[in-house]
This record gives structure tokens, sequence and C-alpha cells, in this order.
């Protein structure tokens, strides 16, 4: 029998703990569109959404209830962030692999306490980190390997939305801990930066409320320094931007790449969309980035046509890695470099100055 037939044969029984926006579009809609993967239950305390997108499903009320069910393996952690280390460590502790959204936890001592337990009890542990699997990034990672713009000198990365009004009625804006836009969208932006230049040995970081009334961060600017290569990565976002800038910049010694609009996959997603499109996460041309090389002295400019990007990628990768066909994506480790650049950010902002990237021990 063949791997694939073997993997649609006996799938592995997925569980999803928290069905708002993340468990909704972003996790149940993926699993249950990966062969191999069986979404079996969702934890979800009122119920009525979960139980009304999946009728089929068994729905329950507390991931307590979940993990009563042995047949489940693996289990997708999308609740609020305050309780991400919680019930990820819940579920470790009853012997099930874990899948965790960004942020991995609160704090990097979370994430490593966090590690050890997986270590130890023998389970695989990643984070949520799908924007690898983004058209755009995908496109720009290719142009790196390939080395067509030579040593990178500049970087810039953004998340630029428009929402002026704070709303405090949400866990995100309220004021209470895990909301804020440096956990919310600061994990995407860093996560895609260490993937591409590696880890920093500086940074600086201004993270503020722009607007009236806000409780929580709605903006930050981050710049990690590569001192021996000379690149400044720069990574930004806000809320208060109708008019955004582009989502990537990179220039290096051969040429330059920019890229406009976003990924289109979330807005299919929250269309209801649910990876019926075909084909799936095509960027429309219009959003083409445009790659401008040097001839010879002159400018050479061209768009670029935009990689394929499928969120789907991710818990493929999980698939079979649980299966031993291969090695995790998104491992521990660096989610927790992550959540370690996330803290040396607040705490440049709170000092006003670079600081040199202290990464302590790895758990």
């Amino acid at each position: 029998m063949s791997p694939a037939a073997e993997a649609q044969e006996k799938p592995i029984r997925v569980g999803v703990a928290g069905f708002g926006l993340a468990g909704r579009i972003f996790h149940a809609a993926a699993i249950d569109a990966v062969p191999g993967l069986e979404l079996a239950a969702i934890a979800q305390p009122s119920r009525t959404a979960a139980a009304a997108a999946y009728p089929r499903l068994r729905v329950v009320g507390s991931v307590e209830e979940l993990l009563e069910d042995p047949s489940i393996r693996l289990i997708a952690v999308a609740t609020p962030n305050r309780s991400h280390f919680s019930v990820a460590r819940s579920c470790l502790l009853a012997d099930r692999d874990v899948v965790v959204d960004k942020p991995f936890a609160l704090n990097s001592g979370e994430a490593a306490e966090l590690i050890r337990l997986a270590r130890s009890r023998r389970r695989l542990l990643s984070v949520y980190q799908n924007r690898r699997w983004d058209g755009d990034y995908r496109t720009l990672c290719r142009l790196l390997h390939e080395g067509v713009l030579g040593r990178p000198v500049f970087f810039e990365s953004r998340y630029d939305r428009f929402r002026p009004q704070p709303n405090l009625n949400r866990w995100r804006e309220n004021g209470e801990p895990g909301g804020g836009i440096l956990l919310d969208l600061g994990p995407h932006l860093i996560d895609q930066a260490l993937k591409c230049f590696g880890l920093p040995d500086s940074l600086w970081a201004d993270v503020r409320i722009e607007r009236e009334g806000g409780r929580i961060d709605d903006a930050f600017d981050i710049c990690l320094r590569y001192s021996q290569s000379g690149l400044l990565a720069w990574l930004r976002a806000t809320v208060v931007a109708l008019g955004p800038g582009p989502r990537f910049t990179i220039h290096g010694t051969r040429g330059s790449f920019v890229k406009g609009g976003m990924d289109p996959q979330e807005e299919f997603l929250r269309a209801g969309n649910l990876y019926a499109a075909s084909p799936w996460g095509a960027d429309p041309e219009e959003r083409w980035g445009e790659l401008t090389l040097d001839r010879d002295g002159k400018p050479e400019r061209r768009r670029l046509p935009t990689e394929i990007g499928d969120y789907r990628g991710y818990y493929a990768n999980v698939r079979d890695a649980l299966l031993g066909r291969a090695a995790l994506e998104v491992t521990p480790l660096q989610a927790w470099h992550t959540m370690r650049v996330l803290e040396m950010a607040e705490e440049s902002s709170a000092q006003r100055r670079e600081l040199p990237c202290a990464w302590g021990p790895t758990p």
C-alpha cells in the first residue's frame, strides 16, 4: 500500500479547541481539507457556531471533554491568547500532539516549559505559522534562494490595516493579557524574517497606541540588525493605514523586489470559500510584484508572477511529521526564538534604545 493510500485509510483524528476566527477559518477549515487528517471534534463553550458549521461532528463544551476521546491524537489550540499555555499544557499532559495558534504563549518562559514538556512526553509540538505558506512570501523565499537580488541590504515587511476605532468589546483590544497587535501580527512578521535571514544581532522597536481611546498596542516598528551582512530588516504593522504600504520591499546589491497587496487566502476563507476556489491561493495579476534588476548599469523592470500559496501545506507537513515521513517545518525552537524577539521588542520600546539580542539558554 502506498503511503498516501495508507494515510487516507487511517486518518489522524484531530480536535480543535476554540471556534473563534482562528479556529473556524484557519484551523478547522484546513484540517478538514487535508487528506490523511480527520476533523473529529470541536470544543466551543457555546457549541452553537461549531455545530452549525460542522453538523456531522461531535461538538463539546470544553477542552476536558475533547480530551475524553482517546482516538483524538492531535489537538489544535485556537483559544484566546491568554489560555494558549494552559490549554496546550493540558493536552500534552494527556499525551496528545499539539499545534498552538500564534502566539506560542504569552512569554518565552511559558513557551520553554511547553517545549520541555513535549520533549519529555515524546509528543509533537508546533505553532501555526501558516503565513510561511503565503504566495508572496514563497515568492520572496525563491528570489533569496536563487540569489537573484544579490546580497540583501534592506528588507521591509508590513501588515497595514484600517480600523480607526478600537473595539473595546473584543479581547484583543480591551486591554486583557494576550491582546494587542504585537502579539497578533508580530509573530508572523518575525517568523518570516527569522526564517529568511536567521537570528539578528540587535534590534530596535517602537510599540505604541495610535488610536484615541485605545487600551492596547495597535502599531509597532521593529528593526532587526544583522551586523555581518549589513542587512536591516524592518517589520511594521498599524491599523491606521487607509493607504497601505507595500507588503514586501527588499533591496539587494543586484536588484530590488516590491510586492503590494495581501495574500488572497484569508480573504477567501473569511468569505466562506473554504478551499473550494480553483486554483486556490492564486494572486491576481494586478497584485504581482515588481522585480527590478541591474542590467549593465540600466534597470530592467518586470512583473513577477506570485507563487501559489496554500495554508493546507502547514497541516500536510504536520501529518507527514506525525507519520515519520518528513521533518517538522515549524519547530518549537523556532517559535521560541520568535517569542524572544517579541519580548526584546517590548523591552527596547520601553527603554527607547537599540538592544543587543540576548537569547539566553535555549530550552
